[in-house]
């Protein structure tokens, strides 16, 4: 069995609780493609059997979350993990806050927030930050597409949609733009609601996969969710190819989804002519 699951995750939930379920579900390895914190919800991308090894082709995919930022106080942890630890003397209006998105979209350096899993000397930040311990992140650079307002919930929150690249910390977003605002800032609900080709229109609650008679029926194949180009090999140059002998295609330069009679092998790579794969997730 070879595909993905798209779970959507309740908040309270961990990811690895969510992988765990699953993979006992279809007696198959498992892995989740990004975690999503458990105060987090939404789309939560879980490869099945060799699936898991596309992982790395798919970080970097766009996102789209749901965030809610209250504006009145702030924590640690820039969520409510932990508990209060600053409050706004003023509270920014609707207009305050559309006048400075334009500054925080594009390719910018952001700084990950010390609660994060990011290592330090070969420790956790968020371990580290636990302990009262000043952590000093260095910035690395992300994409941030479009982050628009959508309603005000309360005297003090909001609702934007963020539409963003892989690594991306929503976090640190309100972090940036409270510091722009003069004010605190706190994230107190996320949903991710697409990543790459997860969307949470496709996806299936925990609840209801581990209860289907047949959860197989919500395998999502390895190859719907690349958007490469495609080449079929003919059987004699993929015996080749598994070989280690690399033939000339007339194809351009590029990144391909790899087939032989249309069973999807992996993604290759063509480089003057010449195709290498750089991952399988044939069977075996």
């Amino acid at each position: 069995m070879i595909g993905f699951i798209c779970i959507n995750k309740r908040r309270g939930d961990s990811s690895a609780y969510c992988v765990n379920k699953v993979k006992r579900k279809l007696g198959a390895k498992c892995g989740h493609m990004g975690t999503l914190d458990p105060l987090a919800s939404g789309v939560l991308s879980i490869g099945v059997g060799q699936a898991v090894r596309l992982f790395d082709i798919l970080l970097n995919k766009e996102k789209t979350y749901l965030a809610t930022f209250d504006f009145s106080f702030s924590t640690p942890s820039l969520d409510l993990e932990t508990k209060p630890c600053e409050f706004s003397e003023n509270l920014p209006d609707a207009e305050q806050i559309e006048r400075i998105l334009p500054a925080l979209i594009g390719e910018i350096d952001q700084v990950p927030p010390s609660y994060s899993a990011k290592f330090i000397d070969g420790k956790r930040s968020y371990k580290l930050a636990r302990k009262g311990i000043d952590v000093q992140l260095p910035s690395k650079k992300v994409n941030i597409y479009e982050i628009k307002l959508i309603e005000k919930v309360s005297e003090s929150k909001y609702k934007f949609e963020i539409h963003c690249g892989g690594g991306t910390y929503i976090r640190s977003i309100v972090r940036d733009m409270a510091e722009a605002l003069g004010c605190c800032g706190v994230m107190t609900d996320l949903v991710r609601v697409k990543s790459g080709k997860f969307d949470i229109n496709n996806s299936v609650t925990l609840e209801d996969f581990l209860n289907a008679d047949n959860p197989s029926d919500y395998l999502i194949k390895a190859d719907e969710v690349l958007d490469y180009p495609k080449i079929d090999l003919q059987p004699e140059f993929a015996k080749r190819l598994l070989d280690g002998v690399y033939d000339s295609y007339d194809c351009l330069d590029g990144i391909y989804k790899v087939y032989n009679q249309n069973e999807f092998w992996g993604v290759g790579e063509i480089k003057n002519k010449i195709l290498k794969m750089k991952v399988y997730v044939r069977d075996l």
